[in-house]
């Protein structure tokens, strides 16, 4: 029984790595993210904002608006989460306290009532809103 010390070329150790399965699997990984990423884009409530002539944009404090949305067929939400009208205020208090702006932009539907913007101004001011703007878009 004799031990073989030195090597030959068929002992050789390969020491190539394979990109190509790596390769496949970044570019599956990109496909997912660019996919989930548009449909994360889509969520919430789809509104038509009334157009107006000067609109100007409104720089926020220090971080983001809290954003409540009303759609033409009456469903409210707040930062993307649907909300109720009775607990409207609620809502919008503990969306204020997690952010560090406490400005509220109102998106509604052009067709909405002029009611139901004013209660959820009254909503956001009795949640502690500092500020209260409204969503417009530039006219075509």
């Amino acid at each position: 029984m004799g031990m073989r010390f030195s090597e030959t070329e068929d002992d050789a150790i390969v020491a190539e790595i394979n990109i190509t399965p790596l390769t496949d699997i970044f570019l599956v990984l990109l496909i997912i993210f660019m996919i989930s990423s548009s449909a994360m884009l889509e969520g919430g409530l789809q509104v038509k904002l009334p157009s107006a002539k000067s609109t100007t944009l409104t720089k926020s404090g220090n971080g983001k608006p809290t954003y409540v949305t009303l759609s033409k067929d009456g469903r409210i939400s707040v930062n993307e989460k649907e909300a109720t009208e009775p607990a409207l205020a609620q809502v919008i208090k503990d969306t204020l306290l997690q952010s560090s702006d406490k400005t509220v932009v109102i998106r509604g539907d052009e067709s909405i009532f002029l009611g139901k913007a004013v209660k959820i101004m009254d909503a956001a001011r009795a949640a502690g809103a500092e500020k209260i703007a409204i969503a417009t878009q530039a006219p075509n």
